[in-house]
């Protein structure tokens, strides 16, 4: 269990990369290092911290998701009409996750199964769910929403947002399940192998099904503070969330490949990124370049895990050494 929420070397680089980078993003722009920039910085991981932790889990069990920018998509307007139809704040606020464990449940019965591979089971899914979503807003934007649902993320206990509280009480209830469980041990043994998990007595697709629920869930969790942060949803939502989401965790130190994960490491690669993509911003580097920083920010990391002898990658597939 070593590296669920422990200080490691690639932890202490990524916290001395996220400094080095607030100096010289503060020098560069008198805009950065401002409090309404930094709020705004906040605001823009909070959705990526949530998924992030779902797609942990996913690498950590040796799968993935490269729907859950669709999927945040698809809970984000079920979020949208319940504010529109007047709901209970605390039906609305549920709609995302239960919507998001759903559409996680779709998932596994593809690839746990259907036993289709993950990365192609998601990229087929992600096509339909792209399709519901021009079906649903009818090629519109849900805009104007009401602001219930704001005003009560938006609100603060002992000065500190309550959404602040609800990310940390989502990583400590996965922490808890990781170190206190059986879940972790098993879902970390999947991720080394899984025909040694299975023919060890691992319950292999109960654990597989249970993972990509709760990274649906969190993916819908995350949908609901899309829109109590924006009130709207658009057209292109969740377009590089899966990408953003991917690079942070491995960049966070979560093996690609399954057996290995960091929730600390996860959160700091995520505000890597987010700081990355908010300074050049500022310095005036077009927004259109942000996907170029995370893919090669991704391509990067997994280059140095190979040079380092950790990973290998042959031309019929991926091993571990």
């Amino acid at each position: 269990m070593n590296g669920v929420l422990t200080r490691n070397g690639r932890e202490w680089s990524l916290l001395a990369a996220c400094i080095v980078a607030i100096i010289v993003f503060s020098v560069a722009s008198p805009y950065f290092a401002t409090s309404g920039n930094a709020a705004t910085l906040l605001r823009n991981s909070v959705e990526l911290l949530l998924v992030g932790l779902g797609m942990t889990l996913l690498l950590a069990m040796g799968g993935i998701d490269v729907s859950v920018g669709i999927v945040m998509g698809l809970a984000a307007i079920g979020v949208g009409r319940a504010l529109g139809a007047d709901l209970p704040v605390g039906v609305t606020a549920l709609a995302g996750p239960v919507i998001g464990a759903g559409l996680g449940l779709v998932t596994a019965a593809v690839v746990v199964l259907g036993r289709v591979p993950a990365i192609v089971g998601t990229l087929g899914l992600l096509g339909v769910y792209r399709t519901a979503i021009f079906v649903l807003l009818g090629g519109q934007w849900l805009s104007g929403l009401p602001t219930g649902l704001t005003d009560v993320l938006a609100a603060t206990f002992l000065g500190i947002p309550v959404a602040a509280f609800l990310i940390a009480l989502a990583y400590l209830a996965v922490w808890l399940a990781l170190r206190r469980t059986p879940y972790g041990l098993h879902l970390l043994a999947i991720g080394n192998s899984e025909e040694k998990a299975r023919l060890s007595g691992i319950p292999v697709v109960r654990v597989r099904f249970a993972t990509f629920i709760v990274s649906g869930a969190l993916t819908g969790l995350a949908a609901t503070f899309y829109v109590a942060n924006y009130r709207n949803v658009e057209m292109t939502i969740g377009t590089t969330l899966a990408l953003d989401a991917i690079a942070a965790v491995v960049l966070g130190g979560t093996s690609i490949l399954g057996g290995k994960c960091s929730l600390l490491g996860t959160v700091l690669g995520v505000l890597l990124l987010r700081i990355l993509q908010n300074g050049l911003l500022l310095v005036g580097v077009p927004s259109l370049w942000q996907p170029v920083l995370t893919g090669g920010l991704l391509i990067g990391v997994l280059m140095l895990e190979v040079a380092a002898g950790r990973l290998s990658f042959p031309q019929t597939g991926w091993v571990r050494k």
